[in-house]
C-alpha cells in the first residue's frame, strides 16, 4: 500500500486523496490544542512558510487520544490554530492514531517508521513523520523533538527532489 492510496478528511469535512501531495516532501503530525507541546504549531508554521515554495507540505491531524487535549470541534480547532499560531498548513479532521480505530494513515506511518525499540504505538501528541517525495516514510520524531530538528533531513529531501 502507498501513502497516496489513503483517503483523508479535511478539517472542513471533504474527503481527499493524499495523491495530491505526490512529489512533495511531507511532515505529518498528530496535533492537539491543549497540550504542553501545542506551541510547536508556531515552529511548524515557520518551517512551512520558509519551505512551502520548495515543495514542502505539513499535514496536521488533530487527535484527542492523549489526555483529552483536543476536545473541540473541527471548527474550534481550526479557529484556535489560526488565531493563536497563524497556522496556514493543511489541517484535517480529528483522528485516532492508536488502537483498533486508528486511522489507516497512522497505521501505515507506524508500520513504516516504528518508534523507540520498535514500538508501533504513538506515545503522545506532536509525533512527527517525515515522508519523501515518493511517499516513503523516512523518519519519525518524538513529541518532545523541536520541529527545528526536522529542518536538516527535510531540506536534504527537498534538495534531492528539486
Amino acid at each position: 500500500m502507498s501513502i497516496y492510496d489513503i483517503p483523508v478528511q479535511t478539517i472542513k469535512g471533504k474527503t481527499i486523496s493524499l495523491e495530491q501531495y505526490r512529489g512533495k516532501v511531507l511532515i505529518i503530525v498528530n496535533t492537539a490544542s491543549k497540550c504542553g507541546f501545542t506551541p510547536q504549531y508556531k515552529g511548524l508554521e515557520g518551517i512551512y512558510k520558509e519551505y512551502k515554495g520548495q515543495g514542502l507540505e505539513i499535514l496536521g491531524f488533530p487527535c484527542d487520544q492523549f489526555g483529552h487535549q483536543e476536545p473541540g470541534s473541527e471548527d474550534e480547532i481550526s479557529e484556535f490554530c489560526e488565531i493563536n499560531f497563524g497556522v496556514t498548513f493543511p489541517l484535517f479532521s480529528k483522528v485516532e492514531v492508536n488502537g483498533s480505530n486508528a486511522h489507516p494513515l497512522f497505521t501505515h506511518l507506524k508500520e513504516e517508521a516504528p518508534g523507540l525499540l520498535g514500538s508501533k504505538g504513538i506515545k503522545w501528541n506532536f509525533t512527527k513523520f517525515l515522508v519523501d517525495a515518493e511517499g516513503n516514510v523516512v523518519g519519525r520524531f518524538a513529541p518532545k523533538d523541536d520541529p527545528k530538528k526536522l529542518i536538516k533531513p527535510m531540506a536534504k529531501l527537498l534538495t534531492e527532489t528539486a
